[in-house]
């Protein structure tokens, strides 16, 4: 369940007056265009609500900056990647009380697999024998999904405050250098692990071909963008634990297995969550999350060196 407005609002006043402090404490100039704002309405709320129900909030325009749905080079992998490595530090070490979460279980991946294991037995619109092979697929690999989890039980993987939405187009880049100037879309910022962040930015910015590719052959991850993520993300996350430097490659994999995971749920229980423009979108969707994992157990040593020597 979503969080209700009253209560994602006043996360987004916490998180970017915790953000704009520490810029101003840091003395970086341009802090207005470093960090959102939230603007008031005349009661004093952070939202406000029109005669039809719809509810609406306000930010300062940062001028000079825009997103991009499409990621162009590896530059602008990098750029964002370091983006959401500065928000991070920002908000490393703000003060209690703990964040709501948002959308509790968003990226527990037992949690969706469980979900998956519901709809495969239920098999209401007669859907699983269509998906055998991606059944058999999520099976061989249900033992990764609570990995991440049972470090973090055990101490080794810290909770963190995190994006939960690490898309490049939730960054604004700089008109004229480039440049990631602003993380933006806080709704689903939240406690979490610093690895669902960046194995997010590896599943969407490493995928070489758009989410619903038909032809798989066309699907893989690209090397050199994941490369850019790295150099822009790791250098920058000085909060970064051993352990969780270690799992940084694990990450973009078991991201990466979620999300198919919740496209193969959704398409079993009738395409009812994701938005489809056409019938078996979802297992498309499912199909290429699959072949994207499958390409980064097939690159793995390559991605741990580029991490090392980062």
């Amino acid at each position: 369940m979503i969080a209700p407005i009253a209560s994602r609002m006043s996360m987004a006043q916490r998180v970017t007056g915790e953000a704009r402090r520490q810029l101003e404490e840091a003395g970086v100039p341009d802090v207005s265009r470093r960090s959102l704002r939230v603007i008031p309405a005349r009661d004093g709320k952070a939202f406000c609500r029109d005669e039809e129900g719809s509810y609406w909030r306000s930010y300062p325009f940062i001028e000079g900056a825009r997103t991009y749905d499409t990621i162009q080079d590896p530059q602008q992998a990098y750029e964002a990647a370091r983006a959401y490595a500065r928000f991070q530090n920002l908000l490393a070490d703000l003060p209690s009380p703990r964040l709501h979460e948002t959308i509790p279980d968003f990226h527990n991946t037992p949690v969706r697999l469980r979900a998956l294991q519901a709809a495969i037995t239920a098999d209401i619109f007669n859907r699983a024998a269509v998906v055998r092979d991606e059944i058999a697929f999520v099976e061989k690999r249900a033992a990764m999904c609570g990995h991440l989890l049972e470090r973090h039980a055990r101490g080794e993987i810290p909770e963190r405050i995190t994006h939960n939405d690490t898309k490049l187009n939730n960054v604004m880049l700089d008109d004229v250098t480039g440049e990631g100037v602003c993380v933006i879309d806080l709704d689903t910022v939240m406690p979490g692990l610093a690895l669902y962040d960046f194995g997010d930015m590896v599943r969407s910015a490493t995928a070489a071909a758009p989410e619903d590719e038909r032809d798989l052959g066309k699907v893989r991850m690209r090397i050199e963008m994941f490369e850019a993520i790295a150099r822009g993300y790791l250098p920058e996350a000085r909060f970064l634990n051993l352990a969780e430097r270690e799992e940084l490659v694990f990450s973009g994999r078991l991201i990466t297995l979620m999300i198919g995971m919740r496209f193969l749920t959704d398409y079993l229980q009738g395409d009812i969550y994701f938005k489809t423009k056409r019938p078996g979108q979802n297992l498309d969707r499912c199909r290429v999350q699959f072949k994207m994992v499958e390409s980064m157990e097939a690159q793995q040593d390559a991605m741990e060196r580029l991490v090392a020597g980062v």
